[in-house]
């Protein structure tokens, strides 16, 4: 609940839906890879703005109350610092599931009225959906007005609610305005990728939490931002030397958090679908990895002085 009421975790929220929405309505003029254009970009928008999420949050839980002695008065009652940072992990991560979620609703829609170099885009579809978000902050902003509750968490519930009764009006509207059933040209086989990009956020989370129990924000995006990188070419960096027998090249392959795994955009080229069993068995990746550095954050945190 903290997270979400910090301004940042609005502005990402807002900029990052809207401008995933914005991709479906451009003219690519790529050859008839358009809409394939349009669900990478997508996609990719969904996960960079979920490494500057997770960033922003583990900091925000863990490093801003250390500073300020928040963190410090709390552990002053009977809760160990493993229980601490374990609870403030769940936070990071239920955020960063909310910002996914309602990227997915956007990534949905920005491919439902991508076009082809021979279409034009569904502007009733895009209206529809940035007029939900026009009519979140109107709602966010009366309740801060005349009830005198926060703007930022109530806007961002209403983003979430209004967003997600847009989408299905949206989803039941026809190409050329009149009614459909329920989803008909929307390419659902995105909802199992933009799952397998959220494992790979709570990983980064992950991350992000270990770096700053001991370091600030810019040194923790810093080196969430190299770990981002290298993980992109891990296969390539230490997957080809450790097949050949590397034994250095293995350790740093096994260490070093592998993003292809969650990266099946190539997947979706045609009919072709994301199988569940895959998702599964990325899942049990994400949770394995994810528990080593949760290891190493408890680690480094246990002898953390927060006075």
């Amino acid at each position: 609940m903290e997270l979400v009421r910090q301004p940042f975790y609005l502005v990402l929220m807002a900029s990052s839906t809207a401008f995933i929405a914005f991709l479906g309505s451009i003219y690519y003029f790529a050859l008839g890879d358009d809409v394939k254009l349009v669900k990478d970009s997508a996609l990719a928008v969904v996960f960079l703005s979920g490494l500057f999420g997770a960033v922003f949050s583990a900091s925000s839980s863990v490093a801003r109350e250390i500073q300020t002695g928040t963190a410090l008065a709390v552990m002053s009652k009977p809760i160990g610092k493993i229980p601490f940072l374990l609870g403030k992990y769940l936070g990071v991560s239920g955020a960063l599931s909310l910002l996914t979620f309602v990227n997915l609703l956007a990534v949905l829609v920005s491919t439902k009225i991508a076009f082809d170099s021979y279409g034009e885009p569904d502007l009733r579809a895009l209206g529809i959906f940035y007029g939900g978000m026009a009519l979140a902050f109107l709602i966010g902003a009366f309740m801060n007005y005349f009830l005198d509750r926060p703007f930022v968490g109530n806007t961002v519930f209403a983003l979430v609610i209004v967003l997600t009764v847009a989408f299905i009006a949206i989803s039941f509207l026809g190409r050329k305005g009149g009614v459909q059933s329920f989803g008909a040209d929307i390419d659902w086989r995105l909802i199992p990728a933009t799952l397998l990009l959220l494992f790979a956020l709570w990983i980064l989370a992950g991350l992000a939490l270990a770096c700053t129990t001991r370091l600030d924000m810019v040194a923790t995006l810093a080196i969430c931002s190299a770990f981002f990188v290298v993980g992109l070419m891990s296969d390539y960096l230490f997957g080809i030397p450790s097949s050949q027998g590397n034994g250095l090249a293995s350790v740093a392959y096994a260490v070093t958090p592998n993003w292809q795994v969650f990266w099946m955009s190539d997947a979706l080229e045609g009919d072709k679908v994301i199988p569940w069993a895959y998702v599964g068995r990325a899942f049990e990746y994400a949770m394995g990895y994810l528990a080593m550095t949760l290891a190493l954050a408890g680690a480094l945190f246990q002898d953390r002085e927060l006075n």
